[in-house]
Order: C-alpha cells, then structure tokens, then sequence
C-alpha cells in the first residue's frame, strides 16, 4: 500500500460535458489517500458533468485553467467524456498547462477521450496508451503504440480506457504520487 498522500496536489482540468464518474471517483480516491485535489476550468463557479446520455451532477470550479501553476500541484488528472475533451483541446491555456507538467516531469493521467489533449499537446508520439474505442485511430495516427489494457503507464503519462477502468486508473495515480518527489 502507498504511503499517505497527505502533502500531495493534484489538479483536475475539465470543462461541462466532463464523464461524470472519471472526475468525481479519481477526486474522491485521490481525497481518501490524503491528497489536496482541485479543479480547474474555462469558467468560475460550476462545471456541469455528463453522465449515461444526459447532464449529470455539478461541480465546484476552484480555479481557471489560464490561473493555475504548474509549481503548485504534483500531478494533473484528466477526465473523459466526449465533449470535455474535444472542448479543452482547442484551448491554447489547456493545452500549455499540459505541455507545462510534461516539461516539470510530473504524472498525467487522461482517460477515455481525454487522450485527446494529449495528442494536442504533443505527448502521444512514441508512448504506449490507452484511450476509448472510438478514438484508437486518432493515437495510432499521432505515432502511440495502442495497447489494450484497464491502465498504462509510459513513464510520468497514465491513460485508461472507460469508466470500468477506474479502479486500475486511480491505483496507477496513486502510485504516482507515491513514487514522485515533493516540491508543489
């Protein structure tokens, strides 16, 4: 069992149309381990998720994604859905805080369609990923060695296919973070 994460942040960056539960289960986790965990969005006050083919639950915005500093987290978390990430990533400030924790060498971890703003910040070519079904092509096409599995981890980049992978997503985090130095 990783240590406690007590002196741990982690960012999560989403916009509406997030998958409800690939924000709120790694939260809550990543909560229960000891870590400091925050949002980051396009807007102030609340983002609204999606959950089975409708809007689901809102969520508390704590910061814009254009404010946030990579110095002041440990790692950075994206959820899924369709529409959260094919909105984030034409977002020059998204894409930049990406390219920023990639460059500081801390852990990323994207799931289902959020691969995406990893192709868009330049992080697929070379890297064995997972992502969902419907975007296999778009990673093989960006240069990723496609391997189905719950969760894949190429050095500090994490990528889980669906929320059935959450369990194997949220441990590969943990695990992260456990591993990683302290200096957010």
């Amino acid at each position: 069992m990783p240590a406690p994460l007590t002196d741990r942040r982690v960012l999560i960056m989403a916009t509406d149309g997030f998958e409800q539960s690939e924000l709120e289960v790694p939260r809550s986790k990543l909560r229960e381990a000891g870590a400091e965990v925050r949002v980051a969005s396009l807007k102030n006050g609340e983002i609204n998720g999606w959950d089975e083919g409708d809007w689901g639950n809102a969520v508390h915005v704590d910061l814009l994604i254009a404010d946030a500093n990579v110095d002041d987290f440990d790692a950075l978390v994206l959820p899924g859905g369709q529409i959260n990430p094919d909105l984030l990533r034409v977002e020059e400030n998204a894409i930049a805080l990406i390219q920023a924790f990639a460059s500081a060498q801390k852990p990323i971890a994207a799931i289902c369609h959020a691969p995406w703003l990893l192709i868009e910040a330049g992080l697929a070519k070379g890297r064995s990923m997972t992502c969902y079904k419907s975007i296999r092509t778009d990673m093989i096409n960006a240069g990723a060695k496609l391997l189905d599995r719950p969760a894949v981890v190429d050095g500090k980049i994490i990528t889980s296919r669906c929320p059935d992978d959450l369990p194997d997503f949220c441990g590969a985090i943990i695990e992260a973070l456990a591993d990683a130095p302290t200096d957010a």
